[in-house]
C-alpha cells in the first residue's frame, strides 16, 4: 500500500508519468517515485527500451518478498482478420507447448518445483503471459516466458492437440449462459467487426485454422517492439534488464524493426449498431444485457464514468440493486459495468432473472436508466460511489502482481502512469455536475439488447 502523503521525483512530475517521451534504445529513466510521510521510498518505476524496442518496465515495492513478472504482447482478438478468428487465444495456448530447449512438462514443471504461480490470458487489444514466484526465483520466471515467446516450436502435433482442448473450452462457454450473453451483447454492438467476435473463435474457425496460418501469426505480431515486459514486487531494475535482454535475445529476438506492429493512434473512433439480438436456450433464467455506448480508455470523462457506474450497479447500495432486487424482488444478480478499447466502448447492464419477469426487470431497468439521464445522481450517491471506487483502487494495489498489470497496461495501452494518488486526485474532483452530463448523453443513446433464454 502507498503511504499518503507523498512526495514525486521531479521525473514524475512532467506530463503525468507519459511514457512515450523519447528515449535512447539502452538507457533507463525512472518514470515514477512514491516517498512515505518520513521521507523513505516506498515504490519507484523505471523504464528500459532494449533493442528492437523491446520495453521493460519494473516497479520496486518495499516490503514485500514476492515478485510478478508479465509479458504484455500487443495483439489480441481484434486484430484477426476473418480466416484467422480465434488465433490469439489459440497461440495463447501453444506457447506452453514446447521449445527447442523446455518440452511442455519442463515448462511447468519449472514453475511449480519453486511454487509460483504461472498462467496466461487473451484479450480483444493484448495477450498476456504471467507469473508469480518468490523474488529469489524471478530469474527462472524471466528464462521461462522469455524462451516461451521467443522460441516456441508451434509443432504439428501440438496443435491438432491443442486445437480440441480449445474446442472444448468453447463448448464449455457456450455452456455458460453469462458468457452467450455477453458474447450476443458485443455482436450486436460491433457486429462482423472483430471486436464484435467472441475471443477463443468459433468451433467452425478454430477447425479451419491451420499450423501455417498460427505460425506465421506468431512471426508477425510477437516481436520485440510489440511486447512490454513489466515486473513488480521485490525487483532490481538493472538485474530485471539483464535477464530481460538475455533471455529474449534468443535468435536474434531483440535485432530488426523497432515500429510497433498494430498502430492503433490511427484507428477512428469505433460507433456501436443499437438493436436486439436473442438465442433460445433450454435454461429456467433468461439472462439480459442492456446497454449504450461508452468511452475509450483514454476519454478524461473515465473517472466520472466510474462514479456514475458504481452509483448505478455497482454494489448492494447501487439503485439497480435496491430497485431490481431488494424492493421488487425481480433477480437475484443484478449490476452494471463500463468497458473500455483504444477507439471504443460499452456501458451495460447484466441481469439474471426468471422469464416471467423479464418484461418487469426491463421496464425497471429502462425507468432507472432514463431518471438517471434526467437527474443525475444525488449528492449521497456521489460520495459513496467515489469512497467505493477509492477503496476498490487502493485494496486492489497491494498485491506485486495487481501492480505489475497496472505498469504493463500502462506502457502497453494506455502510453500513460498515473500514480495512486493521481487516480485518487481526479476520482475525488468529480462533481455531480459532470456525472449529469454524462449520464444525459450516454443513457440518452439508442440502447443495444441482448437476451438468453428459454
Amino acid at each position: 500500500m502507498i503511504s499518503r502523503p507523498t512526495t514525486r521525483t521531479a521525473g514524475q512530475q512532467h506530463a503525468a508519468g507519459r511514457l512515450s517521451v523519447p528515449q535512447k534504445t539502452g538507457s533507463t529513466r525512472t518514470v515514477e517515485t512514491v516517498r512515505d510521510a518520513e521521507g523513505q521510498v516506498t515504490s519507484r518505476v523505471r523504464r528500459t527500451v532494449l533493442p528492437g524496442g523491446l520495453r521493460v518496465i519494473t516497479e520496486h515495492m518495499a516490503g514485500v518478498r514476492s515478485a510478478s513478472i508479465g509479458v504484455w504482447v500487443g495483439v489480441g482478438s481484434r486484430d484477426e482478420q476473418p480466416a484467422l478468428h480465434g488465433c490469439s487465444h489459440f497461440l495463447e495456448h501453444l506457447l506452453f507447448k514446447g521449445t527447442r530447449a523446455r518440452s511442455a512438462m519442463d515448462i511447468s514443471v519449472a514453475l511449480d518445483a519453486v511454487g509460483g504461480e504461472f498462467n496466461a490470458f487473451t484479450a480483444k487489444e493484448y495477450t498476456c503471459f504471467h507469473a508469480r514466484v518468490l523474488d529469489v526465483d524471478l530469474p527462472l520466471a524471466i528464462d521461462v516466458l522469455g524462451d516461451m515467446v521467443t522460441d516456441s516450436l508451434i509443432a504439428p502435433e501440438d496443435v491438432e492437440a491443442e486445437r480440441d482442448v480449445i474446442l472444448d473450452e468453447i463448448a464449455m462457454h457456450d455452456d455458460d449462459p453469462d458468457d452467450v450473453v455477453h458474447n450476443l451483447f458485443a455482436a450486436q454492438a460491433w457486429g462482423d467487426a472483430p471486436l464484435g467476435r467472441p475471443i477463443a473463435g468459433t468451433a467452425e474457425s478454430i477447425a479451419g485454422l491451420s499450423r501455417d496460418q498460427v505460425w506465421r501469426f506468431y512471426k508477425r505480431h510477437y516481436r520485440a517492439a510489440n511486447i512490454v515486459v513489466a515486473a513488480a514486487g521485490n525487483v532490481d531494475h538493472a538485474s530485471v534488464v539483464r535477464r530481460v535482454r538475455s533471455a529474449f535475445g534468443r535468435t536474434d529476438f531483440l535485432s530488426g524493426d523497432e515500429s510497433p506492429v498494430v498502430p492503433r493512434t490511427q484507428r477512428k473512433l469505433r460507433r456501436v449498431h443499437p438493436g436486439t439480438l436473442s438465442t433460445r436456450r433450454p435454461l429456467e433464467q433468461v439472462n439480459v444485457v442492456l446497454g449504450m455506448n461508452g468511452l475509450t480508455r483514454h476519454d478524461d470523462r473515465r473517472f466520472a464514468l466510474g462514479v456514475l457506474n458504481t452509483a448505478l450497479g455497482g454494489g448492494t447500495s447501487s439503485r439497480l440493486f435496491q430497485e431490481v432486487r431488494e424492493r421488487r424482488g425481480l433477480a437475484y444478480s443484478v449490476f452494471s459495468f463500463a468497458s473500455h478499447h483504444h477507439d471504443a466502448g460499452l456501458v451495460g447492464v447484466s441481469v439474471g432473472c426468471l422469464p416471467g419477469k423479464l418484461d418487469a426487470v426491463l421496464a425497471t431497468v429502462r425507468a432507472e436508466l432514463a431518471r438517471v439521464a434526467a437527474e443525475g445522481i444525488t449528492e449521497e450517491e456521489l460520495v459513496r460511489g467515489k469512497g467505493q471506487l477509492r477503496g476498490g483502487l487502493v485494496l486492489g494495489l497491494e498485491d506485486s502482481g495487481s501492480r505489475m498489470s497496472r505498469i504493463g497496461k500502462a506502457e502497453l495501452v494506455y502510453d500513460e502512469l498515473l500514480s495512486l494518488d493521481d487516480v485518487l486526485e481526479r476520482v475525488d474532483a468529480v462533481t455531480r455536475e459532470e456525472v449529469a452530463e454524462l449520464a444525459a448523453e450516454i443513457f440518452g443513446q439508442p440502447e443495444i439488447l441482448a437476451v438468453v433464454g428459454p
